[in-house]
């Protein structure tokens, strides 16, 4: 579904229908640690990049809510996004790449890679 932001995300998700007014994102209410979640919050959340450059079926991603600016939360309230491999049961560093033993796995990568460094 398109958020509030412009971007597409299936953890988003709102109901206009006969007088209904909702709106959720799922990946944030589904982590009980979380502050609550504005709309405005999708303005700076990255998990659609995220899933964008990243459409590993293993990818696993947690989100909350982050005080911003001295942890007051008045400024730069920002979506934290911890990701996981659910295949090699391993916290991922760059969500954007993945997890590098997926990666490892996949068939010609290390020859692309290892032709990128000839050429650099």
């Amino acid at each position: 579904m398109i958020t509030p932001a412009g971007k597409e995300c299936p953890h988003y998700y709102q109901d206009f229908h006969r007088g209904r007014s909702t709106q959720e994102c799922r990946l944030i209410a589904a982590n009980p640690e979380s502050k609550p979640w504005r709309s405005k919050d999708c303005a700076n959340c990255p998990v659609p990049d995220i899933l964008r450059a990243n459409a590993s079926p293993d990818l696993m991603l947690k989100a909350h809510i982050d005080n911003g600016f001295l942890g007051l939360g008045l400024i730069g309230v920002r979506v934290a996004v911890e990701a996981y491999c659910d295949k090699h049961s391993r916290p991922i560093k760059d969500p954007y790449v993945g997890c590098d033993l997926c990666n490892a796995e996949r068939p010609g990568l290390a020859e692309i890679l290892e032709q990128i460094e000839r050429d650099s």
